[in-house]
């Protein structure tokens, strides 16, 4: 069977590995079923789609939003590099399952307009499905209201026409949608857990998500809930397209 094409772009060490720890945990999938590009470190390399059973684009550091002027030459490289991807991918309708970031490359890609105005601090949330959303594949089995894990400085405010909506939350009108048949984003974290929620607080606590004398309420309110149903959007996918 193919391998899964994951591409991360986390610079800290221990943040990149446990998300991919947690895509190979929740996806259900062997080492050996993950080949693993790190952005922030070096170009992507050629990718040949005939290769891999799916895209997978793990969270990250960038905001699509941000002034131009204001991007590192890292992000302007990375989201170069995604905008020709995301042209065969979605002219191919090619699996794609995009975790936060995936909002911004994917989102930005097909016009929607992504800012600051439903950004959402760290914690859980209640996510409720639309019609559509109950009806999508990828959704199947899942409760109309479940709570996941987020955290975000920017998400999509307006979705162009084409793409469908499929999931929201009080604070975020967009927390996941689809593109064609086989391409989806979500805002909300599938990848997630609370421990490595708490994990990623530690880690990125000086990097703007939360003042610093509210890292113990963050952690906190980061565990004032059970987590059970986002992972199994991980799975479906994998399975789904598991050797396509």
């Amino acid at each position: 069977m193919k391998p899964f094409l994951l591409l991360a772009t986390r610079e800290q060490d221990d943040a990149a590995d446990g998300e991919y720890g947690a895509v190979l945990r929740y996806g259900g999938l062997a080492t050996d079923r993950v080949h693993r590009v790190r952005l922030e470190q070096a170009p992507m390399p050629r990718v040949d789609l005939a290769d891999y059973s799916g895209v997978i684009v793990g969270g990250g550091p960038f905001n699509a939003s941000d002034p131009a002027e204001s991007k590192s030459a890292v992000q302007r490289r990375v989201e170069r590099e995604f905008a020709v991807l995301l042209d065969e991918v979605v002219d191919r309708d090619f699996p794609f399952l995009g975790l936060c970031y995936g909002v911004g490359t994917l989102g930005t890609h097909e016009g929607a307009v992504v800012d600051r105005t439903y950004g959402e601090i760290i914690g859980p949330v209640t996510i409720e499905l639309t019609p559509d959303g109950a009806a999508d594949p990828l959704l199947a089995g899942l409760p109309p209201r479940f709570d996941a894990l987020v955290g975000h400085k920017e998400a999509v405010r307006d979705l162009p026409p084409h793409a469908v909506r499929l999931a929201s939350s009080s604070g975020c009108p967009v927390q996941m949608f689809r593109v064609r048949s086989n391409l989806y984003a979500t805002q909300f974290h599938p990848e997630l857990d609370v421990e490595g929620l708490r994990e990623r607080i530690t880690i990125y606590r000086d990097h703007g998500y939360f003042a610093p004398e509210e890292y113990q309420e963050t952690l906190d309110r980061a565990s004032s809930r059970t987590i059970m149903h986002p992972h199994r959007i991980l799975r479906a996918f994998v399975e789904r397209y598991a050797g396509d």
